[in-house]
């Protein structure tokens, strides 16, 4: 199975540990490359984004609903065991469930948890957004069930942005989406996830106020769980990557990072 992996390589090498960026559904790994990994190449590190089976350029598309949360782990698995040294992760929704599943069975430096899917899965979050807003929950359906393409730039906007993004980045990003595989989404809304492991690397959890999805209370849950402490950043929404205040996020996890000797 080929695997996209896009790199952001710095001018000149100051850090000791690579970064590898983890996209959520619907996405691939071109959410990164627009401001995270040139970003962070600033700063030194050596950045790796991979898309997942069926997502970007990744082989696999054509059966995209047949690939499990287990693949997409063993997909992450395959490029950290491909890389000289080993990274520090970073996963965004989808692509946080995914680290905390390999981080139930093997070592990293680090990782970084952004607006993840928690522990407890997708079923108590869709429960919650269905009470909240029902018109909502049906947009949230169209995109998570159906395809992206069924829903509208507007509801787009509801789910994964604040207010002020930008209606070019939110149409842009529409139109990028991609069906997400409904096995994987299945495993998520009952992922089993034990975390049998006591001791764990150390983990930044980062929510955003304005998450749709997975609110602060669900981000506070997830570090609960995980023996950490959650961080909420101010005014902001699910795509924390591609938000008008997406170096607030960044900011923190480079701080963060050096607080931890990467």
């Amino acid at each position: 199975m080929k695997l996209e992996v896009l790199r952001a390589a710095p001018a000149q090498p100051g850090r000791g540990a690579p970064l590898l960026f983890v996209h959520g559904a619907f996405s691939a790994a071109w959410c990164w490359a627009e401001h995270f990994l040139p970003y962070f190449a600033d700063r030194g590190y050596d950045c790796y984004a991979v898309s997942l089976r069926g997502h970007g350029a990744s082989e696999g598309g054509d059966r995209i609903h047949t690939h499990s949360l287990r693949d997409y782990v063993d997909d992450v698995a395959r490029v950290v065991e491909s890389m000289p040294v080993k990274p520090v992760l970073v996963g965004h929704s989808m692509g946080g469930m995914v680290i905390q599943h390999y981080l139930d069975h093997a070592d990293v430096p680090a990782a970084v948890l952004m607006a993840s899917v928690p522990p407890s899965g997708l079923f108590g979050p869709s429960v919650d957004l269905a009470w909240r807003d029902p018109s909502f929950f049906g947009q949230m359906g169209l995109i998570q069930y159906a395809n992206p393409g069924f829903a509208t730039v507007e509801g787009l906007r509801r789910v994964l942005f604040s207010r002020r993004a930008d209606d070019a980045v939110v149409a842009k990003t529409f139109a990028r989406m991609q069906p997400e595989s409904q096995r994987a989404i299945c495993d998520m809304t009952w992922p089993r996830l034990r975390l049998r492991r006591r001791r764990l690397p150390p983990l930044l959890v980062l929510g955003a106020e304005h998450d749709a999805f997975f609110r602060p209370h669900s981000v506070h849950a997830t570090a609960g769980h995980l023996g950490v402490e959650a961080e909420i950043i101010p005014g902001m929404a699910h795509a924390m990557m591609l938000e008008p205040d997406w170096q607030r996020a960044a900011d923190r996890i480079h701080r963060w990072l050096a607080e931890v000797g990467f």
